[in-house]
């Protein structure tokens, strides 16, 4: 995604890739793990895609790349079987060892990979110091353990589904701290999209209950 993004594709765009993503991975989580949903489920992730078209649509202006699309693409199926394949395998690791393991895993991956095509060359900004600060912390300790326990504790489809409130969760907080506009259309997106979440989530414990 960020190589993506990189290439000169828009954040407006990533985020509805992402969107696309609950709905690749209930298919994948159907064949690969006999996973279910039910009509009413379906129907909350309609609700949740929705959602979140509404609020990035008006966005999707510009020119965009081949290779930018192509990318933001594999991101997207990349995350989806990522999703399937560590819901499948399972563990008998902590989720803080799991994390470690992905982590060091992705580390020397790129390592590798900054030997051929970057300059490795660092500027220690303080833009550079907090970004970093915020993606080792909130990103990678934050929400990478807290998906992980949902995938240990609910079913791959079901946590995939809250990647629905990333775009309108975005707009809100672009309105709280950049002062960007929430208009009445944005509010809708974020009720639909928080809608079609509770259903999917709603239905699966009256499942779980059966």
């Amino acid at each position: 995604m960020f190589f993506a993004l990189s290439k000169g594709i828009t954040a407006t765009l990533i985020a509805l890739i992402v969107s696309l993503q609950p709905i690749l991975t209930s298919f994948l989580a159907k064949v690969y793990l006999n996973e279910t949903l039910t009509r009413y489920q379906w129907i909350g992730i309609f609700l949740g895609f929705s959602g979140a078209s509404i609020i990035i649509i008006s966005d999707l202006i510009g020119d965009l790349s081949l290779i930018a699309f192509l990318a933001g693409v594999i991101g997207l199926i990349s995350s989806s079987l990522a999703i399937i394949w560590q819901k499948k395998i399972g563990s008998n690791l902590s989720i803080s060892g799991n994390n470690f393991l992905q982590a060091l895993s992705a580390s020397i991956f790129h390592f590798f990979l900054a030997l051929c095509f970057e300059d490795l060359f660092i500027n220690f900004s303080n833009d550079f110091i907090l970004a970093m600060s915020w993606q080792i912390f909130v990103v990678s300790l934050g929400a990478f353990l807290i998906l992980m326990w949902l995938l240990q504790n609910n079913k791959a489809n079901q946590t995939s589904t809250l990647f629905f409130l990333v775009p309108p969760t975005s707009a809100l907080l672009a309105y709280l701290i950049l002062n960007e506009k929430f208009t009445l259309i944005d509010f809708l997106g974020l009720f639909l999209s928080c809608l079609g979440v509770f259903i999917v989530s709603k239905f699966q414990e009256n499942i779980n209950l059966k």
